[in-house]
């Protein structure tokens, strides 16, 4: 019996591209899957005829001959279907379909070299720093737990004098195949874990894994005017690889601790003073610090109200990696006075008494205002 044209059997024009042969095999091959199908010979016929079509179109140097010769192409153990590397490539096709349902981003282990090394993880060390210490930037020394190579065998795994071997079950591939009915199985190596090697005689020190626990001490530099949150990478001091694999990185997240008198926002820095109502009215000075520890004046003009804030250009934080400063932004306070003598309180009576609109527009104002309304509803 002639057979059908490989196009005509996965649905498809002879122009489609690499996407479309894809998508209408993988549409095809779930429909007359054998496991969809159980018993129904006609479906396992198709199933497998989806399957030559797809073998033979799918690689770009057995396309363009059969594009050009037909089915004679692949006759005369051409390397096509039927031949004796059809199971790899049927197993490959397989593979195609399981990523496309379960993700497609393979066995992670598949990083594996065939040396058996591994990129050792990465680890996180939380670091808390003071608003000052954020100001001036600073060098600290830190240790820090982790895994790393062994120095017996140098990351091997292997006794001194001995070394790794490749794994006699793989071949060195970490991966096995194994046929199960109408299907091509891979699994990882169950004798080498997917490393590709195996060790007779391990190292005593760290047991064949190529590493060993311990601390060691590494200086940061944490730079003038970072932020709260910002991540710190020290690369390649994460965990030592597995037989004598890549080390990972160590990532520093920085925290900073709340301040007694300052807030920060971005490169701004934010502080509240009291100050007493005469200072208020009658105008004056106070001296407030800074992060560089130098005393600044701020001048309170006459009449100053509570809320009131004076911007001192250039005394906020440091801009990491440019040469500028934020600003300092204090807002006042004004203190009611409380616990008055009774000279204080006769004073203070008699200067309400004295006091007109002029005196306290806005809160003269409001009321007048309150007074309007209430007066507008009456009518």
């Amino acid at each position: 019996m002639s057979k059908r044209d490989y196009y005509e059997v996965l649905g498809v024009s002879k122009s489609a591209d690499e996407k479309d042969l894809k998508a209408a095999f993988r549409k095809l091959a779930m429909q007359y899957h054998p496991d969809r199908n159980p018993g129904d010979k006609a479906s396992e016929a198709a199933f497998k005829e989806i399957n030559e079509a797809y073998d033979s179109l799918k690689d770009p140097q057995k396309r363009a001959a059969y594009d050009r010769f037909g089915h004679a192409a692949f006759e005369q153990g051409g390397g096509g279907p039927g031949s004796p590397g059809f199971n790899g490539d049927f197993a490959q096709t397989m593979s195609d379909i399981f990523e496309s349902f379960f993700g497609g981003e393979g066995d992670p282990r598949r990083a594996r070299t065939g040396n058996g090394r591994e990129r050792g993880a990465d680890l996180r060390y939380n670091m808390e720093i003071s608003l000052e210490e954020a100001y001036e930037g600073k060098h600290v020394e830190i240790r820090v737990p982790t895994s790393i190579t062994c120095e017996v065998c140098s990351g091997s795994g292997a006794k001194p004098g001995t070394s790794p071997q490749t794994c006699r079950t793989c071949g060195g591939q970490g991966r096995v195949r194994a046929m199960q009915g109408f299907f091509t199985i891979e699994r990882t190596c169950p004798t080498c874990q997917g490393r590709g090697q195996t060790i007779a005689e391990p190292c005593l020190k760290c047991g064949g894994s190529g590493r060993t626990t311990n601390e060691k001490t590494l200086t940061v530099n944490i730079p003038a005017g970072i932020e709260d949150g910002t991540r710190i990478r020290l690369s390649g001091e994460g965990e030592a690889g597995t037989r004598g694999g890549p080390a990972g990185d160590l990532y520093i997240f920085i925290g900073l601790k709340p301040h007694e008198f300052f807030q920060r926002d971005g490169a701004d820095i934010y502080c509240r003073v009291p100050i007493s109502m005469t200072t208020a009215a009658l105008g004056g000075q106070f001296d407030v610090p800074t992060l560089s520890g130098e005393k600044t004046k701020v001048k309170v003009p006459e009449g100053t109200q509570a809320g009131k804030q004076f911007r001192l250009r250039g005394k906020g934080m440091p801009v990491m990696r440019a040469a500028t400063q934020g600003d300092m932004y204090i807002q006042v306070l004004v203190e009611t006075p409380r616990n008055l003598t009774r000279k204080q309180r006769e004073l203070l009576e008699e200067f309400e008494k004295s006091s007109s609109g002029e005196t306290n527009p806005e809160s003269h104002g409001f009321f007048a205002k309150v007074k309007d309304f209430f007066g507008n509803l009456g009518e």
